[in-house]
């Protein structure tokens, strides 16, 4: 199969465009770590974070429709990505927090550049997304969620459900919101941390 391409806002209900953006979420929140390799797995529980990047790439890609829980047993219907392997550039995530005392803060992940991050083995967890173009290559769409084989090892859905998976991934001018990740190994390039007070989102 070829590739497909498509410009516009997209949700993650309309499953391709969503799909293609598996990769993105590289911001996480994360405190104490430098510039090098950061062994992850890693979530973000009870709240959504947003992530942006001016270009994702990556490779083996799958995505299936899911249903996280919150803290106290909320559902969260989500699409969830994955990718053998992931390159973002310019990238910027933020989860916001209100805290005793000192009220709102936002925590603030940037880093620039490049190939400022690169992902092994990642799952993100999407509600919503907005990106400018994608490429998918090879793209299988109504494949069995259950049967999925292009991502890395146990990313399946339901069986019976429906999923998608492609071999090759790229979107450019990405914004997203996701409620968890995941990844096997996570690598930053010139990273820089902040905590804001108030409100100070990627987008």
């Amino acid at each position: 199969m070829g590739e497909s391409n498509a410009r516009g806002r997209t949700r993650w209900g309309r499953f391709l465009a969503a799909a293609a953006a598996g990769g993105l979420g590289v911001g996480v929140l994360l405190f104490g770590i430098q510039q090098g390799a950061l062994a992850a797995n890693i979530s973000v529980a009870g709240t959504t974070f947003k992530a942006s990047a001016s270009k994702l790439s990556g490779t083996g890609f799958v995505q299936y429709a899911s249903v996280d829980h919150g803290s106290e047993g909320q559902a969260h219907t989500v699409a969830v990505n994955a990718m053998r392997k992931a390159t973002a550039d310019d990238f910027c995530q933020t989860s916001v927090v209100d805290l005793p005392v000192v009220g709102t803060q936002t925590i603030k992940m940037t880093a620039a550049g490049k190939g400022a991050a690169q992902m092994d083995n990642f799952v993100l967890d999407l509600v919503d997304l907005n990106g400018e173009t994608f490429t998918v290559g090879n793209l299988e769409v109504g494949v069995d969620a259950g049967q999925l084989a292009k991502g890395p090892e146990g990313a399946k859905g339901t069986p019976g459900g429906i999923g998608l998976q492609g071999d090759t991934v790229e979107v450019t001018a990405a914004k997203q919101v996701a409620w968890k990740l995941t990844a096997g190994t996570l690598r930053v390039k010139g990273l820089q941390l902040k905590v804001i007070p108030g409100k100070s989102e990627c987008f």
